[in-house]
């Protein structure tokens, strides 16, 4: 399972006014991989990921992604989304003031009807599957903010996610946190997803990744 690939992505450019920030890069995670992406500040892992996920359209290159015939055409964050593609940024874009499970269930469902017991029920199989030392029925704001990073995943992982790119998501945890997240991130892993593990902490990286991409001024 882990020598296949996932996501192939083959001499991506993208340029801006002024500047290249992609200068034919080529990036390849595989099933079951904690692959790290790593750079200085300016070195293009922002500008990868966001043409992964359809934030910026790329200039030049392909992307092939496990299950879609011929290339992926990524137009969207949305369309990366139904391809199982799912990004949780460093900054939590959670609602405190609501519970585990409305974090886990808002804006996902057509139905007007809000079924609370089936969505806490649920929220907590999610939980205690994923191992997150958390309540449905808790509000999230009195969940510590490595619970709520492992929440945010949760959410990413339960639609459908093949590809789970994470951004920077250890900057504000302390060691013991950080230990937890890594916890999570070894779970999923054993279920064969591809773990994108963006990251400035060097000890970090070889602790708990598989392999490691390196990009410098917009370029392998």
């Amino acid at each position: 399972m882990e020598n296949q690939a996932i996501l192939s992505m083959r001499e991506i450019s993208k340029s801006f006014p002024g500047t290249r920030a992609l200068n034919k890069v080529d990036f390849t995670l595989r099933k079951g991989e904690i692959h790290a992406l790593m750079g200085e500040n300016g070195a293009g892992k922002s500008t990868l990921i966001k043409v992964l996920t359809g934030v910026y359209p790329k200039d030049g290159g392909h992307i092939f992604i496990d299950g879609v015939q011929g290339e992926a055409v990524i137009h969207s964050p949305q369309d990366a989304q139904n391809m199982g593609i799912s990004t949780v940024y460093q900054e939590i874009n959670l609602c405190p003031n609501l519970t585990v499970a409305e974090n886990l269930f808002i804006g996902r469902t057509k139905d007007a009807r809000v079924h609370w017991r089936g969505n806490e029920k649920k929220a907590d199989e999610i939980l205690a599957n994923l191992g997150i030392p958390a309540q449905a029925n808790q509000e999230l704001s009195r969940c510590s903010l490595a619970v709520q990073q492992m929440i945010a995943i949760a959410r990413a992982v339960d639609m459908n996610c093949k590809v789970l790119i994470l951004d920077e998501p250890t900057s504000s945890l302390d060691d013991k946190e950080v230990q937890m997240l890594f916890g999570l991130m070894r779970g999923l892993k054993s279920r064969g997803v591809g773990i994108i593990f963006v990251t400035h902490f060097l000890e970090q990286v070889y602790e708990v990744s598989d392999r490691i991409t390196v990009l410098r001024n917009g370029e392998l």
